[in-house]
């Protein structure tokens, strides 16, 4: 039995966030400490895009335009190589400003002198007045200098994504890479194609970083989480150049992705490229793997865990029943070892509330484990990440945000549970105010009733600035339809209540669930623009309703009035299933409408229009009385 120090690398692989690390890695990093392992970090996401946005990387992309024998008619390209030397002096001022190292940068970046204008500052122009004056100060004022500047910094760096894409990966984007090859794909053919091809100036960037990290760490296991399909090549290509390099070094795959779309995987050449797949919460299947390759754990005493069989060659999974470690007993994340100085701050949206996801360093944190509701049926309740709800004291939480400002000097935190429940928070917002914890907080929470206005100033005076929820389909019929236990109504006292609390609300708007209409759709949006006028929500986002083979809807299609259609055959991922509605609505058609209007209406624009405007073709007149939500509000909701 070896006594030799055990080392675990995690990876945060590209692409996620640009503001603030992705939490899995901190959190394996802190419970592995708490348990005595030699656990290490690294965002190679962060490190890729701050490699190729520097002088030397845009010489590279530069480089490769010019050498590119394709005729490149992208006009991000074009802009770029008009403005070559302009970009590259001021690359690094501009990704020091963002990364708040250079704040006084701001003056000369509001002048519109000093960066080079790319196609995305055309968006500039929807927000000239009709005397064509100052087109950011309906939204900063005669004061918001350093938000100006960061929103037009923001635009260069997407300037320089867009030439990315167009000149030297197609599949580049800052928040997912090369999507496309793994989100619901039932064949690993088009990753194993793309992993087999002529690597890209992404590619090779990416292996020599992750080389970089490597011999820094020289760990025994890397752990590669990957939450999103756009990570998942990218921690592929990373775990292909650790194979090369250090073939006696073994690699997990894990993470939210792995989840959800690996839960029946039966693909081997997935094991080219890692040694072990693991399903849900990662702390025991990681205790029990680290104990395996110490040799004091047999292979089939494994926990949650994908392997290879060296014989046949087929894929096969070990489950040794052992309970979840307690979410009480996680321990407290850790950023240590990784940039926190290097993260940038971008400004995408002038929305005071849209602007969160993308602005400022938060510390990502989780109130309790799992969905204390679980029932919505659009939502994969049947999943240990949902369907295992476990909390935490409130003397437990507060303890770990105490611990984390410590570390981190940085007081701002980011719940990030599916839902935060009510009796936690008040709990926690309790805790905070008598150990008088100067934090800043958001997270995503039910608009239930129990959060009265009481509560919402209670919870604002703990430092709660913001929440977002689920309104879905803004529909009391197709609500009850996905037991979502609340009603439009009492969704807007809700709301109104943290509103007046001063806390920004956000709500997840979805359409083309089953049975909804076009009708109901239109009707939505009256609802929605209501709750915008009426002071209720401050941003909203429309996305379009899937089907994933986890939730009620694609467990028992028939309560829901449709029919599934067969998955492809494939041994690889498997989330997202096609479904026949009878209403037969075009709802891509009517969600590019939908999408426009909630963007007007968060830039408080169009809140007075029919919104049977914003639909390129003719819709039902809506039934919905224009003064709905406000006599909810007035009437109050029991």
């Amino acid at each position: 039995m070896s006594t030799a120090p055990f080392r675990v690398l995690s990876v945060i692989p590209p692409m996620t966030q640009l503001n603030t690390p992705y939490p899995s890695t901190a959190y394996l990093t802190g419970f592995l400490r708490s348990r005595g392992v030699d656990a290490v970090q690294e965002d190679l996401a962060l490190a890729l895009v701050l490699r190729l946005l520097s002088k030397e990387g845009l010489h590279r992309i530069a480089d490769a335009v010019k050498a590119s024998r394709a005729d490149v008619s992208s006009p991000s390209v074009q802009a770029f190589m008009a403005q070559e030397a302009r970009y590259l002096q001021t690359i690094e001022p501009v990704i020091a400003f963002l990364q708040g190292r250079d704040a006084t940068l701001a003056h000369r970046i509001v002048g519109r002198q000093f960066l080079p204008e790319g196609p995305r500052f055309a968006a500039l122009e929807v927000y000239v007045d009709e005397e064509g004056g100052d087109p950011l100060g309906w939204a900063f004022g005669a004061l918001g200098q350093a938000d100006r500047a960061k929103h037009l910094a923001t635009l260069y760096l997407n300037d320089l994504a867009d030439v990315l894409r167009d000149a030297v990966d197609e599949r580049f984007e800052f928040v997912r890479y090369a999507e496309s090859l793994a989100g619901s794909q039932p064949s690993f053919e088009p990753l194993a194609e793309a992993l087999a091809a002529p690597p890209t100036l992404v590619d090779e960037t990416l292996q020599t970083l992750a080389l970089s990290a490597l011999q820094r760490h020289t760990p025994d296991l890397v752990v590669l989480s990957v939450p999103f399909p756009g990570t998942v090549y990218a921690a592929l290509r990373i775990a292909q150049t650790i194979k090369r390099h250090a073939p006696q070094t073994r690699i997990v795959l894990g993470g939210g992705f792995v989840n959800t779309e690996l839960r029946s995987l039966g693909e081997p050449r997935l094991f080219d490229f890692v040694d072990y797949v693991t399903l849900d919460a990662g702390e025991r299947p990681l205790l029990a793997l680290i104990e395996h390759l110490k040799g004091q754990r047999a292979m089939q005493r494994l926990v949650r865990t994908f392997v290879r069989e060296a014989e046949s060659g087929e894929v096969r999974y070990i489950n040794m029943m052992e309970a979840d470690i307690a979410f009480a007993e996680v321990g407290t994340p850790t950023w240590d070892g990784l940039p926190l100085s290097k993260y940038l701050s971008l400004l995408d949206m002038l929305n005071p509330m849209h602007r969160l996801w993308s602005d400022g360093r938060w510390n990502k944190l989780t109130v309790a484990h799992g969905c204390y509701w679980k029932k919505c049926s659009f939502c994969d309740v049947s999943l240990d990440y949902i369907s295992r709800y476990e909390g935490a004291s409130a003397s437990v939480l507060v303890d770990r945000i105490d611990a984390i400002v410590a570390e981190t000097g940085q007081t701002g935190f980011h719940f990030v549970d599916e839902a935060a429940p009510p009796k936690a928070l008040k709990a926690l917002a309790n805790e905070l105010i008598a150990r008088q914890t100067g934090i800043s907080w958001w997270g995503n929470i039910r608009f239930e009733k129990t959060f009265t206005p009481e509560l919402c100033q209670r919870l604002a005076d703990s430092g709660c600035i913001a929440v977002s929820g689920g309104l879905e389909v803004a529909s009391d019929r197709l609500l009850a339809l996905m037991k979502k236990g609340v009603s439009v109504d009492q969704v807007a006292c809700v709301t109104r209540a943290f509103s007046e609390a001063g806390v920004l609300v956000h709500a997840y708007l979805m359409y083309g669930f089953p049975t909804q209409t076009v009708q109901d759709t239109v009707d939505a949006l009256e609802l929605v623009r209501q709750l915008f006028v009426n002071g209720c929500i401050q941003s909203g986002f429309f996305h379009r309703f899937a089907c994933t083979v986890h939730s009620p809807v694609g467990l028992h299609p028939e309560d829901y009035g449709v029919t599934l259609k067969p998955l492809p055959p494939g041994r690889f991922a498997k989330n997202d299933i096609a479904f026949v509605d009878p209403t037969g609505v075009d709802h891509d058609a009517l969600g590019v409408g939908l999408k426009k209007a909630i963007y007007n209406y968060m830039h408080g624009i169009g809140l007075e229009e029919d919104v049977r405007a914003w639909f390129p073709f003719a819709v039902p007149k809506t039934t919905i009385r224009r003064n709905r939500i406000a006599r909810a509000l007035a009437q109050g909701v029991n």
